[in-house]
């Protein structure tokens, strides 16, 4: 077991701007974090900071990423950075049956704009979702190294992508981690208004039909609040994992 300290420089919540700065600053604040190793294994979730960061390093290995997930942790940083791992409190959680639908949703779904479509072009939406630019967030964290490892997890059948289409052209859409009765959400993009809301309900609708029980979300967004996600303590969330150890 390994830890180190580190100065770290960050905002009110986990974003994708995170950076390990050196000891030598002046600025930010100086804490403890969890190093991995080449060894599969996390810390208890409950030591992760305030900020919701657990540990720094190893690798986005198959097996290590299957262990982050059933224990409610995920990586999230930038290129070139070191792998950080997170496990936040409050969690960003979606209930299948507390799902929203605005009026004009609705609208848009009986209107038969987008046709739904799962596993069809996983590459194309995460390379969308690496790519396409999204309001107030100037960059990607979706690295080469994370596109490798979540398609590895797609060939194995962990990995999804829920796609909107229109005609012959993808339009929209998100992928996450499918484990047990829980899903993982990771990434969406829209390339046409409402489509990634088209197909972020149609994916919620297919997987309440499935019996899957909970949708993580991560971390708040407005988009997914008005769709019905909300917070709930990490603890809470913790329990309703179906394989979690730590």
């Amino acid at each position: 077991m390994a830890v180190f300290w580190l100065e770290y420089a960050f905002c009110n919540c986990p974003t994708p701007l995170l950076h390990i700065t050196p000891i030598f600053k002046t600025f930010g604040l100086i804490m403890a974090v969890y190093w991995l190793d080449e060894d599969i294994w996390f810390p208890p979730v409950d030591e992760a900071t305030d900020d919701g960061l657990l540990a720094v390093g190893g690798d986005l290995g198959i097996e290590r990423l299957i262990l982050a997930y059933e224990n409610g942790i995920f990586p999230w940083y930038n290129e070139g950075e070191e792998p950080m791992w997170f496990a936040p409190d409050p969690r960003f959680v979606l209930f299948p049956d507390e799902l929203k639908l605005s009026k004009s949703m609705k609208q848009v779904i009986n209107k038969g704009a987008f046709e739904f479509r799962v596993n069809t072009a996983f590459d194309q939406v995460i390379d969308n979702c690496a790519t396409v630019a999204r309001k107030d967030q100037p960059g990607t964290w979706i690295s080469h190294d994370i596109k490798n490892a979540y398609t590895s997890l797609h060939r194995l059948g962990l990995a999804h992508s829920a796609e909107a289409w229109q005609g012959d052209k993808l339009v929209g859409g998100l992928y996450g981690v499918l484990l047990g009765n829980v899903f993982y959400g990771e990434s969406m993009f829209s390339l046409l208004s409402n489509a990634s809301k088209f197909a972020f309900i149609s994916c919620v609708n297919l997987l309440k039909s499935k019996g899957i029980q909970l949708i993580d979300c991560q971390i708040h967004t407005p988009h997914l609040e008005s769709l019905g996600a909300r917070m709930i303590p990490r603890i809470d969330f913790m329990n309703l994992l179906p394989f979690a150890t730590l």
